[in-house]
This record gives structure tokens, sequence and C-alpha cells, in this order.
């Protein structure tokens, strides 16, 4: 049977003593310069996350997270998690976004079809309203995106497309604008995770269209 350890965060989405390491990885994996090492005892665990991190870290076991990567070379996909995708006929053309379960790929929400989208739209779209959804629901589970392009915006609060607005598209313009005020009105604990699709295949919200 596998020793229990306790897990220090000193940098990451929520800094504290994880329990698990389930617990530990959702707190870094994708979480630039991220700080964390595991301890034998919870005692060891207590004292070295209330002293100075770089006394516990200066040692051929420490282990850091470095910018767009998480822990184990991305190896593991976190189930208690939600994964969302988009999907665009034409550029621009009808979009739409959805979010499932990773778990067991049960959708919990979908928008659209709405014209005059594109593909980096609706995965903008996709993130904030799981966000969104999560923080009624007080749930800090990670979010998997497969949109390096869509993870940015969010981290910008800023929907960056180039799409012109029109009459068509006014309802997808709408939603950018009642997205990109809850990014700047609200933080949130859930990390936003790249989806490895070479290593694990399509991300499971995929519309199945490829």
């Amino acid at each position: 049977m596998a020793k229990k350890k306790f897990y220090v965060v000193w940098k990451g989405v929520k800094p504290g003593i994880y329990n698990s390491w389930e617990e530990c990885e959702a707190q870094v994996s994708g979480f630039e310069n991220a700080l964390y090492k595991s301890f034998p005892t919870q005692e060891e665990a207590e004292k070295a996350f209330s002293g100075n991190p770089w006394k516990s870290l200066n040692n051929p076991h420490a282990k850091k997270v470095k910018s767009g990567t998480s822990p184990k070379s991305a190896a593991k996909i976190l189930t208690g998690s939600i994964a969302v995708d988009a999907a665009c006929s034409g550029n621009p053309g009808l979009m739409e976004y959805r979010g499932v379960f990773v778990a067991d790929s049960v959708e919990i929400f979908h928008v659209g079809p709405m014209e005059e989208g594109t593909n980096n739209i609706g995965e903008f779209l996709a993130i904030v309203h799981a966000l969104a959804l999560l923080k009624k629901k007080e749930s800090a589970i990670p979010i998997y995106s497969d949109s390096v392009n869509a993870m940015k915006w969010v981290a910008n609060k800023k929907c960056n497309t180039k799409l012109a607005q029109t009459t068509a598209n006014k309802p997808i313009f709408d939603l950018i604008e009642r997205a990109e005020a809850w990014l700047r009105s609200n933080s949130y604990p859930n990390p936003i995770l790249k989806w490895e699709t070479k290593l694990w295949g399509e991300i499971p919200a995929d519309f199945g269209r490829k």
C-alpha cells in the first residue's frame, strides 16, 4: 500500500496543503511557475507551508511546473473536470459550443447554432460559460479546452476577434460583451487546462465533425 503524502502548494490556483495528488494537481496544472512539493507527514507539510518555500524546494527533489505544461508531462487526465469545445460550419458560419463532464461525457450545456460566428469565439464563450456555471455551483473543478487562443483570451479578459459585427451575429456579440463583463467582475479558482489532443485523442466535448 502506498504511503500517504501531503502536498504543499506555495504558488498555484489556491495555495495550501492537500491530502492527495489529484487535489494538488488541480491547483498547479497549467499554472505558470507553480511551486509545490510532497511531504511524508502533515507536520512537515505545515512547517514547510508556513516558511520560505525555497528552503524546501532548493534540493534535487524540488518540483516546478513550467508555463503551459502540467505535471507528469500531462499524461494523466483529470476526470473530475469539465471539457468544452466549439464547432463552426464556415468561417464565419453557424457556430455552437457546449460543455460536458469528462468522466462520462454527459452534456451540461449547449448553446447554438448561431449565425456568422467563428470557432475561436465559440471556444472562448464555452470556457466563460463553464466558469460562470461552476461559480454558481461553488465548484473549483478544472476546465479543459483544446484552444490555446481561447485560453489566452480568457486570461486577458478580452475576446480578441477580428470578426465584424453584423445584424445577423449581434446575438453572438451580445454574448461576448456579457462574457467579458463577467471576467472583469469575477475571480475563479478553476484551473483552465490545455487538452492534449495528441496524447488523449479528441476532447470529450468535440462535436465529431472533423
